[in-house]
Formats: structure tokens, C-alpha cells, sequence
């Protein structure tokens, strides 16, 4: 059987080790906080709505390298075979690295599986503080800029070249270190332009070879196409996506969630036939291969005390299934670099997008996985 790359992102906030993130979860549990305290709000909600979702596993501890043994041994179990972390890096340092750094890395079974890392270089903002989010975030007050300058570039580039690029289950595509970027509005920003943005790229390209590999597998987070400020300042120079791929030099593209370039509040079978549609155009419009995606859904309601109104329908494990068959296919009919399917995600649970077993559907998620890329037709 055809064995393919099945990349699930992990949003690395489920532990208490972070000390910087108890301003948003103080109880000191990460955000386990939030997904433990949905009822509390409930009241506050529509009388139709209801999310009463737990976790089978509990609240874990994702650096804790015990923990990750059993969620790798898992994964792999049920054909989950890379994940990608969302890495950050926040007033001149890393944020949320404890589970990638102690828990992932330091299982002693994380040889079965693969990681690269996202940069998730947008600003944080109040959006995970439940007590503020309502407020806060529709004020768009922001906690830390994701934009960086050079010497702070730099700085991430030594990092995750010295840090992650030589292990030996970094992903690679064609022997390079995939490393993607989510955010290329917030990336020119900081680094002041397009003609600098190229130029710090270039760099960190060079620096990669430096370090003893063949080279950089640039990817980027498609958002669907849209326009982008390449002034760096006040948005005189603007282009669309398909033009930003090139002129940066990116060498591919996926998606984190289908909520970037579709209304997620609808029905999962309309929201698989634009996920379709954009596939395609990406197919058509693109150089660079596209990577397809498939996200579980989307309901980021146990953030916030009042409803927001953007709520994905009808997601259970059966549609995800053909999600996943849809993405099987067009690896099949494509001739890609690699056999790479990114889903949405692990564990993203506060914005209902998640492969963990819940109270809800049990081991369902993991379980349409398997059905497609494990047992096979």
C-alpha cells in the first residue's frame, strides 16, 4: 500500500510549563483551562447550542514526555505519522516550546514520527483569555506583535536551524527542512519590505546549506488568494497571493484551516465542495505544488462568554472520512514531491478542530484516518 505523509498541526498550549502564558490560563494548565470550563458560560449561549465536549485522555500534560509517548504511539497507530508544531516567537524570545521541546522530543518513542515546524508569526492578541476575549479581542488589543525585525530573523534562524533542522525526524522533502510560515503580511512587516524580506529568505536559505543540508523547503500558509502589503509600511505596494509565492520564493503551499478561505458556518458537505474548488485553483494558478488540507471543523465559541455565530455543521467522523478521501485522490493524480496531507489539527479543542478523542465521537476522528490511510480500500 501507498504510504503517505499525514501532517496533523498541534497547538502547543496544553501544558502549565509556559510560564508566560498564565496571563491568559492562570490556573496553570494551559488551555485545557478553557475547554474545562465551556458550562460556565452556557448560560450566556443560545438555548440550541450547546458544546459539553471532554477530553477521553483528561487534561494532559503535552510536555510531558510520558504523555507524548502514549499520543505518538497513538498517532502512529492510526496513520498520523508527522506533526507540525505552531511555533512562536514573541518579545525576543521563543513562546510554547515546552511541548514540543520536553514533551515530543523528549518521548523516548518520537523516532516513529516526523515534525517541522509552523511559524505562527501573527500577534497574539486576548483571544484566548475567556475573560477578556468578548472585549479585547474585538478591540483588537494586542498582548505581543508577531511581526520581527531582522536581528530578531536572525536570531529565529539559528534557533531552528541549531535547535531542529539536524534531528534526525525533522521532515524533509527532498533532503531539504521544511519549515512554513504563516503569516507573509506580518513577515514583510518586520523585516521592512519585499526587496528585505528577499533578502533576509536569501539568507536563510544560505545559512541552512551552511548548516549541512541540501537546502530550504520554503512553505507557506495559504489563506485563499488575497491581497497582501508589500511595503512592509503602508500598504503602496500590494499583490496577491499567487504573485507573493514567486516574488518571496516559496517552494510550496498548504493550508491550516479551511476557515481562511471559506464561511465555516455552514454544512461540512458545501464547505468539502470549496475546499474542492480552491484546490483546484491553486492546481491552476500556482507554480509551486499545493499540499491539500483537510480540516475537522470549526466552532471557536469555547473562547469567548457570548456566542459568536460561525458554527461548522454536520462534521462527524463520516464527512471527515471523505475529506481525507478527497485529499487521498489528489495526491494520487498529482505528481508532488511528497506524499504530504496537512490536517487541522491534533488539538486544536477551543476551536473544535480536532483528531484527539473526545467524549463526543470517541476515538471516531482518529478512526476515519486509519479507514483511509492504514487498512486501506
Amino acid at each position: 500500500m501507498k504510504q503517505y505523509d499525514i501532517a496533523a498541526y498541534i497547538w502547543p498550549s496544553y501544558t502549565g510549563k509556559e510560564m508566560r502564558s498564565r496571563i491568559f490560563w492562570p490556573q496553570g494548565i494551559g488551555e485545557w483551562q478553557t475547554v474545562l470550563s465551556t458550562s460556565q458560560n452556557a448560560s450566556l449561549k443560545p438555548d440550541d447550542y450547546k458544546w459539553d465536549r471532554k477530553p477521553i485522555w483528561g487534561p494532559v500534560d503535552e510536555a510531558d514526555p510520558k504523555v507524548m509517548e502514549m499520543e505518538i504511539d497513538t498517532a502512529v497507530k492510526y496513520g498520523v505519522n508527522v506533526f507540525i508544531y505552531d511555533w512562536y516567537w514573541f518579545d525576543r524570545r521563543p513562546f510554547l516550546e515546552q511541548c514540543l521541546n520536553d514533551g515530543f522530543l523528549g518521548a523516548s518513542n518520537n523516532e516513529k514520527m516526523k515534525f517541522f515546524l509552523m511559524w505562527a508569526n501573527h500577534d497574539a492578541n486576548y483571544t484566548w483569555d475567556t475573560r477578556l476575549s468578548d472585549t479585547m479581542w474585538r478591540e483588537n488589543c494586542n498582548v505581543w506583535e508577531g511581526a520581527q525585525d531582522r536581528v530578531e530573523f536572525e536570531k529565529i534562524v539559528h534557533r531552528v536551524i541549531e535547535k531542529y533542522f539536524s534531528r534526525p525526524n525533522y521532515y524533509k522533502i527532498n533532503g531539504k527542512p521544511v519549515f512554513m510560515i504563516y503569516d507573509v503580511d506580518n513577515l514583510v512587516k518586520g523585516l521592512g519590505g519585499i526587496e528585505k524580506t528577499q533578502e533576509a529568505l536569501a539568507w536563510f536559505r544560505e545559512e541552512v546549506v551552511k548548516a549541512g543540508h541540501p537546502g530550504l523547503e520554503l512553505q507557506l500558509t495559504g489563506w485563499g488568494e488575497r491581497v497582501s502589503n508589500m511595503s512592509g509600511v503602508d500598504g503602496t505596494h500590494a499583490i496577491s497571493t499567487k504573485e507573493v509565492v514567486p516574488t518571496l520564493g516559496f517552494d510550496s503551499v498548504t493550508n491550516y484551516q479551511f476557515c481562511h478561505f471559506c464561511n465555516m458556518n455552514a454544512d461540512y458537505a458545501d464547505i468539502l465542495k470549496i475546499a474542492a474548488a480552491e484546490w483546484a485553483r491553486m492546481d491552476r494558478d500556482y507554480t509551486v505544488p499545493y499540499y491539500p488540507h483537510v480540516t475537522i471543523g470549526w466552532d471557536n465559541n469555547p473562547r469567548f462568554r457570548g456566542f459568536v455565530p460561525c458554527v461548522c455543521r454536520n462534521n462527524g467522523p463520516e464527512m471527515f472520512e471523505k475529506g481525507l478521501r478527497m485529499a487521498k485522490d489528489y495526491v494520487d493524480s498529482h505528481d508532488l514531491p511528497a506524499p504530504l496531507i496537512t490536517i487541522n489539527s491534533w488539538n486544536e479543542w477551543t476551536e473544535t478542530s480536532y483528531l484527539e478523542p473526545d467524549t463526543l465521537y470517541g476515538y471516531g476522528y482518529l478512526e476515519a484516518v486509519r479507514k483511509v490511510f492504514v487498512d486501506g480500500d
